[in-house]
């Protein structure tokens, strides 16, 4: 089938079969016609063709750090709810936390047949803004504030400030914790500073002793718990820069004997699905997770369509969810 062959059909024009298939306006009853005749015959318009045509794919190309996360897996849905409305395909990437992987797709995007990428990046370094520069399609980062890039991210800062403050509020002055790599700009050095802050605030000191690292996982958590507790057995509360984090240190808690909340108190960030289910159910900071994907994919299709980028820098913003292990 043709354009023209559907056009005939249809008894419109070849414009307006033009201007359907590309999300033009046509009036309702052509509209009508000429779906019915696409779902009577069954036609697929070429996608290389129309690629030839417009110079645009009408795909988009999303880099995640890995696809077996919560809140990865809820910024996707976002950015693959909004391309869809649109008429857009994603194409997924996934990198498993390599920050080398991310450069490598971002070139193979570059020079790829995407119109647009979406990045949901964890690190980044001089290398990926020289990246960025040099990409020949826009770019907006999801998850991670750059400047001079248009970007969608939490306000990580002030979420890690309330939730330890929120502990402090509680009595407990002894307040451990554990984050990830500071590396990541985000998770790591926006929450620390977070925690750090909110301990200032009361008139505390963030002592080293007090802190320890981890990865992202429920076993890091464990055994980054283990760790501290060790060192500093006083501790009674913690503050975790993640909820897989959270529940992890609240298991080894529980290995130690110690009691959730009457001995140490335990906040985490993410509200993700597993700190609803564990006892007790975990304090935690929501995250709009799904929102910044729909407006990381917004602000990616307002670059394409009008080929301006005012660098966008969007911010937003989080809600305290007080459960039982405060």
């Amino acid at each position: 089938m043709t354009i023209a062959e559907i056009a005939a059909r249809a008894k419109v024009s070849k414009a307006a079969v033009s201007r359907y298939l590309n999300n033009g306006y046509v009036s309702s009853e052509k509209r009508e016609a000429i779906r019915r005749v696409i779902e009577e015959t069954g036609y697929v318009p070429s996608q290389q063709a129309q690629t030839l045509r417009t110079g645009k794919s009408r795909t988009i190309g999303v880099i995640v750090p890995r696809i077996d996360s919560e809140s990865i897996s809820r910024v996707v849905a976002g950015i693959s709810l909004v391309l869809e409305e649109q008429g857009y395909r994603l194409l997924l990437a996934t990198t498993d936390n390599r920050v080398e992987k991310e450069l490598e797709y971002l070139e193979v995007f570059r020079t790829g047949n995407v119109d647009g990428v979406i990045l949901v990046a964890t690190i980044l370094s001089a290398a990926h803004r020289k990246a960025l520069r040099a990409c020949s399609v826009p770019v907006v980062l999801a998850g991670q504030q750059m400047d001079g890039v248009t970007c969608v991210y939490h306000n990580d800062c002030g979420a890690a400030r309330a939730m330890t403050a929120l502990l402090l509020e509680s009595g407990r002055r002894t307040v451990g914790y554990i984050g990830v790599t500071p590396r990541d700009k985000a998770a790591g050095a926006a929450r620390r500073a977070g925690y750090q802050e909110a301990l200032a605030q009361a008139g505390l000191t963030a002592v080293d002793g007090w802190m320890e690292q981890s990865d992202f996982s429920i076993e890091g958590g464990y055994a980054a718990a283990g760790r501290l507790l060790a060192r500093e057995p006083s501790i009674d509360a913690l503050f975790c820069a993640t909820d897989s984090i959270a529940i992890g240190a609240l298991n080894r808690l529980e290995a130690l004997g110690r009691r959730v909340p009457e001995d140490v108190a335990i906040v985490g960030i993410g509200h993700s699905r597993l700190s609803e289910l564990v006892r007790p159910r975990l304090t935690t900071a929501h995250y709009y997770y799904q929102t910044s994907g729909e407006e990381a994919a917004r602000a990616l299709l307002e670059i394409i369509t009008q080929g301006i980028d005012r660098t966008k820098q969007l911010m937003l913003g989080y809600e305290i969810c007080k459960r039982d292990s405060v």
